[in-house]
């Protein structure tokens, strides 16, 4: 049923048509550009950067040390009220609250990137840290005004459609910056990592192109505010607005929000450890994650997109869900056809024999673990997004993302190799698969009692003859 304006009503199926020209807006085009803007600063920050200095012989305790910076995209909620609210002298009359914090973003990871490359991290440490700071905390700056552009940009129904767009420039960002390391091996690390600054400039023009969304402005007498008022109207109520709205179903929505994940999470921690005790070389993962990793979580997220508009959030959600617990569970069926003498050789047992599976078997594994990662990913996106205000559309995404991968993060870090010692890879994958089981039941019951808002239903306009 289309709306008044035009849309599709949230709250039913739609047509193989509708479900598919929503893929042919403008929005879409400019949604792709700013995945790849929001990816490349995150890969080249970590994996890339942790390559240069582990080559130039930092140790590795120190390497892991620099992880720490990534927790700036873990705790973004605490300045996304800035982002949210305070309009940035010049640039807001100029692009719009959005843009112009984007631009200030871009403008920062340029500033992080160029930084790096004009260090030496073998004699001075210190500017490398330097530069990356700078760089995590602009990308997780860009990523919030991205995803308020987003929620701002696109009615409800067509958030999962923008998350799969997001998802595929984001990984043309992951596989851009693979070239770094071509690059760096060709002409060294100071002129690929300024490559990479030109490229985010070049970004930063485009957003110039790019339309600013109509905004819900809140009414917040700005003139006749105290400081504390303006305070509150930044920081406290939009947390507590998040909080309210759903009434004691916030506990479900909670729920689903910081778990819905934790599988993935925490499976995906000890994937490269049981590779090499499974046998791999370090060129079969590498061919197979290169040439069949990042299309099969394209296609995931675009249909993830596609599902959620042709059927809601929910049941997207749910099937997400089974296709988690299948495809992690495939990976304890590699450790079952490995043998039974699997973790005692992961354990040094001399004489003990593994039969690593043929190289099909954990290519069709990877894909299908791709392919469910992409679904995933593109439908929980769309559910965080229906679950904020459109008026606090930075600060509260932000909350909800960062409440995730916090815990999420937490949980994978401090219990995935203790349990994987202690169970064995085939029950630690068994275990791992069995963690969405818990969302699952939340799921069906928000499904089942849940209000409309608590199911990801935000009435984006209502259908006719309601108006």
């Amino acid at each position: 049923m289309t709306t008044t304006e035009g849309r599709i009503d949230p709250n039913q199926p739609q047509t193989w048509r509708q479900s598919l020209s929503v893929y042919l807006k403008w929005q879409m085009l400019a949604m792709l550009l700013l995945g790849f803007a929001s990816g490349l600063p995150l890969m080249m920050v970590f994996s890339k950067l942790s390559f240069w200095l582990r080559e130039v012989g930092i140790e590795r305790s120190a390497i892991g040390g620099l992880y720490a910076v990534s927790f700036a995209y873990s705790l973004k909620f605490l300045w996304a009220p800035a982002v949210d609210r305070i309009p940035l002298p010049g640039l807001r009359a100029w692009l719009g609250q959005r843009r112009s914090w984007m631009l200030l973003a871009i403008i920062g990871t340029v500033i992080g990137l160029a930084t790096i490359a004009g260090s030496d991290p073998a004699e001075k440490l210190r500017v490398t840290v330097i530069g990356a700071l700078i760089l995590a905390f602009s990308g997780a700056t860009l990523d919030i005004a991205v995803d308020a552009w987003r929620i701002e940009s696109a009615p409800n129904d067509e958030q999962a459609n923008m998350a799969a767009v997001y998802n595929l420039g984001y990984r043309l960002a992951i596989m851009f910056a693979g070239f770094g390391l071509v690059i760096a091996n060709a002409a060294g690390w100071s002129f690929a990592y300024l490559l990479m600054a030109g490229v985010m400039a070049m970004v930063g023009l485009l957003v110039l192109a790019i339309r600013e969304p109509v905004r819900e402005q809140r009414e917040d007498a700005a003139a006749d505010q105290t400081a504390l008022q303006h305070m509150r109207a930044a920081i406290i109520e939009p947390f507590w607005q998040i909080v309210s709205k759903f009434g004691p179903w916030i506990f479900a929505v909670a729920g689903i929000v910081t778990l819905y994940r934790i599988s993935d999470f925490t499976m995906g921690v000890m994937a490269s450890p049981y590779y090499v005790d499974l046998g791999y070389g370090k060129d079969t993962v590498g061919y197979i994650q290169a040439l069949f990793g990042p299309w099969p979580i394209i296609v995931g997220g675009f249909a993830g997109g596609f599902v959620a508009v042709r059927f809601s959030l929910l049941p997207a959600l749910l099937a997400g869900g089974v296709l988690t617990l299948l495809t992690n569970g495939a990976f304890a069926a590699l450790g079952l056809a490995a043998g039974p003498e699997l973790d005692a050789a992961a354990n040094g047992v001399v004489g003990a024999v593994v039969n690593t599976p043929p190289t099909w078997a954990l290519l069709i594994v990877i894909v299908s673990d791709n392919l469910a990662a992409g679904y995933v990913g593109a439908v929980f996106i769309a559910y965080l997004s229906s679950l904020t205000d459109r008026s606090f559309a930075a600060t509260q995404y932000a909350l909800l993302s960062s409440a995730y991968s916090f815990f999420c993060k937490l949980v994978a870090t401090t219990t995935s190799g203790p349990l994987a010692e202690t169970i064995g890879w085939v029950g630690f994958f068994t275990v791992t698969a069995l963690y969405t089981l818990l969302p699952m039941a939340l799921i069906l019951l928000v499904m089942r009692y849940g209000p409309d808002n608590a199911r990801g239903l935000r009435p984006d306009s209502a259908p006719e003859g309601q108006a």
